[in-house]
């Protein structure tokens, strides 16, 4: 068998039925005159409680509520809750893709009047404790008085 008869018959199929849920978050940040001084983006972790918080939101009776809030902190190492939490923010918006997009689902939260070094961030759905569904803990970002970090978290269901 030729590999790419090999790739389109065994591999191909395996990748389509076993990608996982993914996320990436856009990191900006504004200083207090308006001006954008920060926007890079970074790879997230979907934790065990989050995997299976989807499974939950797709049963006919879920018993959690949906995801709709994000926090930021200056700790590592959070599994269920962030470590050290600095503030928790309702997302201004956590709406479904559309077209092309249509598996992802998306995530914008804004945090002002905080200042430090913010290390970790997550995803949760409620506004206090909750269910932790995607965390990354390599952000390294200075916020200063006056500065607006905004977080853009996109999470993809699938390979598409």
């Amino acid at each position: 068998m030729s590999l790419r008869r090999l790739f389109l018959k065994v591999i191909k199929p395996l990748l389509y039925d076993y990608i996982p849920i993914q996320g990436k978050l856009r990191v900006q940040v504004w200083n207090d005159k308006g001006e954008l001084i920060e926007d890079y983006t970074k790879h997230n972790a979907v934790t065990a409680l989050g995997d299976a918080h989807v499974a939950d939101q797709m049963s006919a009776v879920p018993d959690n509520a949906a995801m709709s809030y994000m926090a930021i902190g200056t700790g590592t190492g959070g599994t269920t809750a962030l470590n050290t939490e600095l503030a928790r923010e309702s997302c201004t918006s956590y709406n479904q893709g559309s077209g092309g997009d249509d598996n992802d689902v998306i995530y914008i939260a804004s945090f002002t009047g905080n200042t430090g070094t913010v290390k970790e961030a997550g995803v949760l759905n409620a506004a206090a404790d909750g269910t932790l569904f995607v965390y990354n803990e390599a952000l390294s970002q200075l916020v200063a008085s006056g500065d607006t970090l905004q977080i853009t978290w996109t999470v993809t269901f699938g390979a598409t």
